[in-house]
């Protein structure tokens, strides 16, 4: 089951955390939520599989600093 570990404020900076976490080995997939119009400057989940969460979250927050 995939599981949101991050919610980008837009694409690029979804495409981004994307491009880290895949340069670390996991499996990540973006998912676009919100209003359809607002097009690559809506919100972005970032998923990736349940059993990757922890990593991902540790991950992100040396990157975000959350």
């Amino acid at each position: 089951m995939w599981t949101v570990v991050y919610i980008a404020p837009n694409k690029a900076t979804a495409e981004m955390l994307k491009n880290y976490l895949s340069g670390e080995g996991l499996l990540v997939m973006l998912r676009s939520i919100g209003v359809p119009h607002l097009g690559d400057s809506g919100s972005v989940e970032i998923l990736v599989p349940e059993s990757e969460v922890e990593e991902a979250h540790e991950i992100l927050s040396t990157v975000i600093g959350s």
